[in-house]
């Protein structure tokens, strides 16, 4: 098209590529603002699963059921990923227990 075309057509370019300019920049601000909102639904998220969670205090004597994360290797759904039950002999300082069956014997667990 030739210059004249456009004029003839009421086409401004340097209107149209201001109006451009403008999209660009609120696209970029929505954009900004749906992460800001993301981030704050996820810290809200946290908080409450937070705020839900309880502590479990484990003494001498409990009995429990340790996780095996290993068997998430292997195939088989229904088997049971939680061994036990064990005794607890001893709890240390830094969230450890020491755990005891009459199979497997004692070893240590990080709590």
């Amino acid at each position: 098209m030739a210059y004249w075309e456009i004029q003839t057509l009421n086409f401004d370019l340097k209107a149209t590529s201001k109006k451009r300019l403008l999209q660009l920049n609120e696209l970029e601000e929505i954009r900004q603002d749906v992460y800001e909102n993301a981030r704050i639904f996820k810290d809200k998220t946290k908080s409450w699963h937070h705020r839900r969670m309880s502590r479990k205090e484990i003494k001498e004597g409990d009995l429990v059921l340790p996780f095996n994360s290993r068997l998430k290797l292997f195939l088989g759904k229904l088997r049971s990923r939680w061994s036990g039950p064990f005794k607890v002999t001893q709890v240390f300082s830094h969230g450890a227990v020491e755990v005891w069956s009459e199979t497997l014997g004692a070893f240590k667990v990080n709590g």
